[in-house]
């Protein structure tokens, strides 16, 4: 049986807003061209492995805006995470185990839901 953690409200608000965030910035991310900057594409069919880009028109202003916001935010909301004053009150590996359990807590089932928290 694995122990159980009394986070507070603002701490596993500020994990799921920090879980969301970079969500939201992974998919952004993926969206975007490959490249900040307009670049050409290449191709190194000769190296050990075959990478190809194709012609990258690069980010506009407001994309780059939207991605620098998002790590801010991210930049942000870890470090609240990461120095609460949650932690002070837990030890050596009971500590580790919290922040741990803390970064899967959304993903938890309620008892009796069948359905993630």
């Amino acid at each position: 049986m694995s122990a159980t953690y009394d986070f507070p409200s603002d701490l596993l608000a500020g994990q799921e807003e920090l879980h969301q965030v970079r969500a939201e910035l992974s998919a952004l991310l993926k969206r975007l061209p490959w490249s900040v900057v307009p670049l050409d594409g290449f191709s190194d069919e000769g190296g050990w492995r075959k990478i190809e880009r194709p012609a990258s028109p690069g980010w506009s202003d407001e994309e780059q805006a939207e991605v620098e916001k998002l790590r801010r935010r991210e930049h942000e909301l870890a470090v609240f995470v990461s120095t609460h004053r949650y932690w002070a009150e837990l030890t050596g590996s009971d500590r580790m185990r919290a922040r741990s359990r803390l970064k899967h807590v959304h993903q938890e089932v309620p008892s009796g839901t069948g359905q993630p928290a």
